[in-house]
């Protein structure tokens, strides 16, 4: 789908399960948008000037599909390249040599450092980096493990051992440990760091899945000593890796103690935090400060000293449908319209018991309030549902 435009600025190509949050970025940053995604939601059209399905089977990127409308994305005039988020982290290597498709702008064969399970914990053991308990051979004594898929996201790669029935040959198993989910976004070149900021991350059980994400909630302030230590390993793991752009490494946080669970390679979805906290430090979007890293190796600069105005705290929750429904077009109007409401589906679209149906959003002073006005939009949305 292409919506007409008269803009000369430069394009950009963002690409993944849901390409919403990069393309709403992107075109505040004053760029020409080429979504690719696989679900089409309005906001997204609205964002991008063009749209192509990538869908597969289920909740799946059709690779014939992705690299045809790549393709097509690579020959528009003024093209910059092509950022991927989550659902494209096993193809990045690819996406980074293959021929005929948009310029890569990211982390490309660079990002195996740390997918590859085997590589990135050895990296942390090298640095005495706390991590949780690792194992490439399936424990004997199945409670108290998580086996988890190296080319997984959003926690859909993550089951309780007990509960698995099939285990990949690209699985590996993590000891079930104490601590709250966290995760930091930060800004890499030429081996140099930029923290952004920390978020918590929010989870839900889903049938036999334990932690898929549900959201995220940030700025967050971790105790010193916390964000000392997990800045140290974010520098020691880039220097190491020339990683690039954006990135986020989630962790557990108990108490003072961090322990590194691993690292996204690419923009996440906490940056629409960042960018509400701090809109005027972010002027073109943490999109633009991913293209300057990528492209031409520049960082923020004096940003810790423009981030110590007390930020606004937002927060971001993914809302599962407690029943199958096709979406109307009252209920469409109606998320669409709502300033809170994102990933709004088009009429017509069929949604499944348990699957995602939009992201509600809310901002507030203080973590706590914060927490309750997301309650509020989860629980409005639910009624919309109900209601039809």
């Amino acid at each position: 789908m292409m919506h007409d435009t008269d803009s000369r600025a430069p394009r950009v190509a963002v690409a993944g399960l849901s390409a919403r949050l990069l393309a709403q970025s992107a075109a505040r940053a004053g760029f020409d948008v080429v979504a690719l995604d696989i679900f089409g939601d309005r906001d997204t059209r609205e964002a991008a000037a063009m749209w192509f399905d990538i869908g597969g089977n289920g909740l799946s990127i059709d690779r014939a599909r992705l690299y045809e409308a790549l393709e097509s994305a690579a020959r528009l005039p003024r093209m910059l390249g092509l950022v991927v988020t989550s659902g494209l982290e096993s193809m990045t290597g690819e996406l980074s040599r293959a021929p005929r498709v948009p310029r890569f702008i990211g982390n490309g064969a660079q990002s195996q450092a740390v997918r590859d399970p085997r590589r990135f914990f050895a990296l942390l053991d090298e640095a005495e980096i706390a991590h949780p308990e690792v194992c490439f051979i399936a424990p004997a004594v199945r409670s108290g493990w998580l086996v988890k898929r190296a080319d997984g996201c959003g926690g859909t790669h993550i089951e309780r051992f007990e509960n698995a029935r099939n285990v990949s040959e690209n699985a590996y198993f993590q000891r079930l440990a104490q601590g709250r989910s966290y995760s930091a976004l930060f800004l890499a070149a030429h081996r140099e760091v930029c923290v952004v900021g920390f978020a918590e991350q929010l989870s839900v059980q889903a049938g036999d899945l334990p932690f898929v994400h549900a959201g995220s909630i940030g700025p967050v302030d971790l105790p010193a000593r916390a964000a000392e230590r997990i800045g140290r390993a974010i520098e020691h793991i880039v220097w190491k890796t020339d990683l690039t752009g954006l990135n986020s490494i989630d962790f557990l946080l108990d108490g003072e103690s961090v322990s590194v669970l691993e690292i996204n390679t690419r923009p996440s979805s906490t940056m629409a935090l960042y960018e509400a906290a701090w809109p005027d430090i972010w002027p073109r979007g943490l999109i633009g400060a991913h293209l300057d890293a990528c492209l031409h190796g520049v960082l923020p600069q004096a940003l810790h000293t423009a981030m110590q105005t007390p930020p606004i705290r937002a927060g971001q929750r993914i809302v599962f449908s407690p029943t199958s429904f096709t979406v109307s077009r009252t209920f469409s109007d109606a998320c669409f319209n709502d300033p809170n409401c994102h990933d709004v589906p088009i009429a017509g679209a069929r949604i499944e018991a348990g699957c995602p149906v939009c992201t509600v959003s809310a901002t507030a002073s203080t973590i706590d309030a914060l927490r309750l006005k997301l309650d509020d939009e989860h629980v409005n949305l639910l009624q919309r549902i109900e209601a039809g």
